[in-house]
C-alpha cells in the first residue's frame, strides 16, 4: 500500500484536483453554516466513570462539529504571572475579543482539552430560551473561554466547576445554553448552564455521574429531577429554581424541578437528532436501553435518564467505536434508507430538514458526522502519576475515519502536523487535511472504501494502544529517578513521531484509494493490498463493482421500461 515512488508525480496532479473538489465542498458546508449558529446541532460528549471501565480509567469524549473548524491541537504552556497581569478573553466561535480578566499567580499546562493535573472538559450547546442570551455586550465569558480558563486554573473537576461558575458570576456569561462534561482522575460531572439575559451571571446545575455509570449529552440539556439535599453529588446556583419561577419557566414544587425542562424546550427534532445520539451509546452497553427509543422517536414522554449502569465494563476501544456510531443496527441506521445511495453511505448533507408536498422530513444526526473538525477521548487515571495518567486520544476530522493518537497531558510541544492551519488551504503536511481527504473519497463509495480505511486506521490505533503499557513503564521510571525533564522530552518526541506516522499513513492511504477506485473501477489487489500485475508486468483488468440490487430496482421502479433492453 506504500506509494512513495509515485508521491512526487501524483502530488502535482492531485493538488489541482483536490483544491477544486475541496473548494466546492467548503462552499456547500459554509452555505449551510450560514443558516445557523456555528455551534448549532453540534457536539457530542460520551462519559464512562472509573468503575464502569475495564482499567479504572475515567473516559470522556468530545467532538467539535462546527462545519467550519480546522482540526488542530491547541497548547497553552504553564506560566507564572506577575501581579496585575491580564488575560485576553476571545470568543471561541468567532475569535471576537470580549475583554480582559486578571491572571492568577500561576496557570497550568493545557494540551487540547486536558491539563497537567488530568482535568478534562468537553461541551455541547443546546441554546435554550433565546431571551436568556445577554445581548447588552456587558458579559465577557463565553463557553469556550470558560473551558480554557478552567483548565488553566484547576487541579480537580470540582475546582473547575467553581472556577467556571465564579467567572460567570463576576464577568457575565456571553453564550447560550450549554452542557459541560468535567472530568478528573477520580470522577466526572455534567454541568448545565444558561445566562440570565440582561442580568449578570448564569443559572446552573452540576451532577456527579456515579462511578459505575455511563452518561452523555448531545446538544440537549439532560439534567432533570435531582436530590438537592445531596451536597456531595449535586451543585447548583443558589437561584436556579427561583430564577425559573420569576421568569415563568417553572411553577411547581421544588422537588419536581427539572433544569432541562425549565430552561429549554424539547421537540421531535431535538429528541431524535440530539438525545438519539446518547441513546445509541447507551444501547451498546445496556440491553434494557432500547426502551428509550420511544422517547427519542417522540412516541413517549418518559425521558431518558441522565446516566445508566452498563451491562459490562467499557474499554478504550469501546469508546473509540462509540465515537464512530452511526446508528448501526437501529431503526435510525443511516445505511438502510434511500438516502445512503448505492454504496450505503452513512452520512447526510445539510440542511437536516426538508419539505416534500407540504410535509417536513428530517435527516438523521449520528455521533459520527462529516462536519467534525476534531475530537478526542480523554483518559484520566488515579493509579498513575499525573504526568502520564492523563492522555488525550486526539483525532482530526470525522470520528469515523480519524486515527485517535495518544498525547500525554505533560506534553509541551505540538507536532507540526497538528499545528494551527487554514480550512481554506489544502496541505499534504496537515493531519486534518489528510484525514479529510481520505474521508471525502469514502463519502462517494463508502462500502467499497471503508474496508481499506479500517485496515490502516485499525492498525495504527491497535499499535498505539498495545504499546502504552511498556511505554508508561518506561516513562514512570524517569519519574522515579526524579528526571521529569527527560519525561517531558520523551513524550514530546513520541507525540511528534505519532502525528507524523499517522499523517504519512493517511497520505499514502489517500493516494492508494484514489488509484484503486479511479474512474468508477476497482483495481484488483492481493491479500496485502498490492496491485496485481499480469505476467508481462501490466496492470490486470479492473473489476466493475457497479451498484447494489436495491439501487437497480429503484431505477426500474422510477423509470419503468425506459432503460429496458429490447
Amino acid at each position: 500500500m506504500q506509494l512513495h515512488d509515485a508521491y512526487g508525480r501524483m502530488q502535482r496532479q492531485l493538488n489541482l484536483i483536490l483544491m477544486t473538489r475541496t473548494s466546492l465542498s467548503l462552499a456547500i458546508l459554509l452555505s449551510a453554516a450560514a443558516l445557523q449558529a456555528p455551534d448549532a446541532a453540534a457536539c457530542t460528549n460520551l462519559i464512562a466513570g472509573p468503575k464502569a471501565t475495564t482499567d479504572g480509567s475515567v473516559f470522556m469524549t468530545y467532538s467539535a462539529d462546527s462545519h467550519n473548524l480546522y482540526g488542530m491541537l491547541n497548547h497553552t504552556p504553564a506560566a507564572k504571572h506577575a501581579p496585575g497581569a491580564m488575560r485576553k478573553v476571545v470568543e471561541w466561535d468567532t475569535s471576537k475579543p470580549l475583554g480582559e480578566i486578571p491572571q492568577p499567580a500561576e496557570t497550568y499546562n493545557v494540551v487540547g482539552n486536558i491539563n497537567e493535573f488530568q482535568v478534562a472538559i468537553g461541551e455541547s450547546t443546546w441554546g435554550g430560551h433565546e431571551e436568556l442570551v445577554d445581548t447588552t455586550g456587558n458579559s465577557i465569558i463565553d463557553y469556550g473561554s470558560l473551558i480554557q480558563i478552567a483548565l488553566e486554573r484547576s487541579k480537580t473537576a470540582r475546582e473547575a466547576i467553581k472556577v467556571m461558575t465564579d467567572l460567570v458570576d463576576k464577568y457575565g456569561y456571553a453564550s447560550s445554553g450549554e452542557s459541560f462534561s468535567i472530568a478528573d482522575k477520580n470522577e466526572v460531572w455534567v454541568m448545565e448552564m444558561i445566562g440570565k439575559g440582561a442580568e449578570k451571571g448564569a443559572v446552573w446545575i452540576a451532577v456527579r455521574i456515579p462511578d459505575n455509570a455511563i452518561s452523555g449529552h448531545a446538544n440537549e440539556p439532560r439534567i432533570r429531577k435531582v436530590d438537592f439535599k445531596d451536597k456531595e453529588n449535586v451543585m447548583h446556583s443558589k437561584d436556579v429554581i427561583s430564577f425559573a419561577r420569576r421568569r415563568g419557566y417553572f411553577n411547581g414544587k421544588d422537588a419536581d424541578f427539572s433544569f432541562a425542562d425549565a430552561y429549554s424546550t424539547h421537540d421531535s427534532g431535538t429528541r431524535r437528532g440530539c438525545d438519539g445520539r446518547v441513546w445509541s451509546y447507551f444501547r451498546r452497553f445496556n440491553k434494557d436501553a432500547d426502551k428509550y427509543f420511544a422517547w427519542c422517536n417522540y412516541d413517549s414522554n418518559e425521558p431518558m435518564p441522565l446516566y445508566i449502569i452498563p451491562d459490562r465494563k467499557l474499554s478504550l476501544e469501546d469508546m473509540q467505536a462509540s465515537m464512530r456510531d452511526q446508528f448501526q443496527g437501529t431503526p435510525f441506521d443511516m445505511t438502510k434508507d434511500v438516502g445512503s445511495g448505492p454504496n450505503h453511505v452513512p452520512y447526510r448533507w445539510r440542511p437536516m430538514e426538508y419539505e416534500v408536498d407540504g410535509k417536513t422530513y428530517c435527516m438523521e444526526r449520528a455521533i459520527a458526522t462529516q462536519q467534525t473538525g476534531w475530537s478526542f477521548i480523554s483518559q484520566t487515571r488515579a493509579d498513575m502519576p499525573d504526568e502520564i495518567g492523563g492522555v488525550i486520544w486526539f483525532g482530526t476530522d470525522d470520528t469515523n475515519s480519524t486515527v485517535y493518537m495518544p498525547f500525554y497531558c505533560s506534553m509541551t510541544e505540538v507536532p507540526a502536523e497538528l499545528a494551527p492551519g487554514d480550512i481554506n488551504t489544502f496541505s499534504f503536511d496537515s493531519n486534518f487535511w489528510m484525514t479529510n481527504w481520505v474521508a471525502n473519497q469514502a463519502y462517494n463509495r463508502y462500502d467499497l472504501m471503508i474496508p481499506d480505511i479500517r485496515k490502516v486506521q485499525g492498525g495504527l490505533e491497535k499499535k498505539y494502544i498495545s504499546s502504552r503499557a511498556s511505554r508508561e513503564k518506561e516513562l514512570k521510571s524517569m519519574l522515579d529517578r526524579g528526571d521529569k525533564a527527560a519525561l517531558v522530552a520523551s513524550v514530546n518526541s513520541e507525540g511528534k513521531a505519532i502525528a507524523k506516522e499517522a499523517t504519512d499513513a493517511y497520505r499514502d492511504l489517500g493516494q492508494y484509494l484514489f488509484v484503486k477506485f479511479m474512474d468508477g473501477n476497482m483495481k484488483k489487489t492481493d491479500e496485502n493490498g498490492n496491485f496485481i500485475k499480469s505476467e508481462y508486468g501490466l496492470p490486470v483488468y479492473p473489476t466493475f463493482p457497479g451498484y447494489d440490487k436495491k439501487y437497480y430496482e429503484n431505477i426500474v421502479k422510477e423509470s419503468g421500461d425506459h432503460f429496458l433492453v429490447k
